[in-house]
């Protein structure tokens, strides 16, 4: 699933010179999305924030991310320290294969699994070996984004069990599975969206999803 994050793209400048905020800059990716965006339900009361929005081949919003609780930090190996509670909840557009807007291509298939491999690469992007160099480091995170896709692509196999969450007060399956880094589960909505999620220090058995009333909102 070949996707670009909108929040390392370079800082536009506005008309008068000034840099455009990143804050605005990531809300103006999830307003460009044609699909809704999803997040915990109102039963969560806590703190909620935009995180960045990943765009296809053509330039089209595919998939974002909103956190819930603690923003999460880089949870070291060697320390046991509460690095804080947090779920990010992924939202990705269910997409067939199709041709690219210049016709030039195709772009990749959607599903259950993309949204499975988005929520494993994410829990891995705060779960870092701390005392790794940055070559071995690198090799570690290689190593274990492979591990996700290979996880993600069997979602049928062992490493996986069945949980039911309510979506828009929906019961409805999702695929889920723990680690020592955390948790992360993936399904499909009737909104035509998967969903993936992942967290640490918060219990996803009780967690539930629902449409995001109002993106911005959300925007810091």
């Amino acid at each position: 699933m070949e996707t670009t994050s909108r929040e390392v793209a370079q800082t536009p400048a506005a008309e008068d010179g000034q840099q455009v905020p990143s804050a605005r800059r990531t809300v103006d990716g999830f307003l460009e999305a044609p699909f809704p965006w999803y997040g915990l339900d109102e039963a969560f009361t806590g703190r909620r924030w935009l995180m960045q929005v990943g765009t296809a081949a053509d330039g089209a919003v595919e998939h974002g991310s909103i956190g819930h609780g603690d923003e999460p930090s880089v949870r070291h190996e060697t320390t046991t320290e509460d690095r804080g509670k947090f779920a990010v909840v992924v939202t990705v557009a269910a997409n067939p294969v199709r041709r690219s807007a210049d016709g030039t291509g195709l772009l990749e298939a959607t599903s259950v699994s993309s949204a499975a491999w988005l929520a494993g690469v994410g829990l891995l992007s705060f779960t870092w070996p701390g005392q790794m160099d940055h070559t071995l480091r690198d090799d570690w995170l290689d190593q274990q984004t492979e591990t996700a896709w290979v996880l993600a692509d069997d979602l049928a196999g062992p490493d996986w069990s069945t949980l039911s969450l309510p979506v828009d007060g929906v019961p409805t399956p999702f695929h889920y599975r723990e680690s020592e880094f955390g948790w992360v589960l993936a399904g499909s909505t009737q909104a035509g969206v998967h969903v993936g999620a992942y967290g640490r220090g918060m219990s996803a058995y009780g967690l539930g999803f629902a449409v995001v009333k109002d993106v911005e909102a959300h925007a810091q």
